[in-house]
């Protein structure tokens, strides 16, 4: 019984240290880390925006599939989900949009040689609409469920 009585003290302890490790880790990657997924996050948006402009045209056969209008959904409200790890401000999450965006209207203009990498076409719309619409609708959705009250 004496044994038990004196490891139950050490045991505490020892949780103790671990929670405390643990916080400061939890601090370290909130304070420092935060700001640097957040910037790895907007580069990715506009990387995962050149890729799916390369493969907007795709055909199969003679019919157009637009399957990379349809993977910008699902990839660009992963972005703002990652964003939501590390803060819950609704501008810091807007971020990975807003640079897909400008990536979008830049694409969308004239080059300096004249050329235009989206077309004024559906596949372009269905782009913005899936690469934009979806995502606004998450964070939406989630402000929202966030701000409703507990029953």
């Amino acid at each position: 019984m004496v044994f038990r009585d004196s490891v139950a003290p050490m045991t505490a302890a020892v949780e103790q240290a671990g929670a405390d490790t643990r916080s400061r880790w939890a601090a370290l990657a909130s304070g420092i880390l935060a700001p640097v997924l957040i910037v790895v996050l907007i580069v990715d948006a506009v990387i995962t925006l050149a890729l799916e402009v390369l493969y907007l045209p795709l055909y199969i056969g003679s019919v157009a599939v637009p399957l990379a209008a349809l993977i910008a959904a699902p990839v660009n409200v992963a972005l703002v989900w990652a964003a939501a790890t590390v803060t819950t401000r609704s501008t810091v999450l807007f971020l990975p949009i807003a640079a897909w965006l400008a990536a979008f209207l830049i694409a969308a203009s004239r080059g300096p040689g004249g050329d235009v990498p989206l077309r004024s076409d559906l596949p372009t719309l269905l782009l913005f609409l899936c690469g934009a619409v979806a995502p606004l609708v998450y964070m939406y959705v989630a402000a929202n469920r966030a701000k409703r009250p507990l029953r």
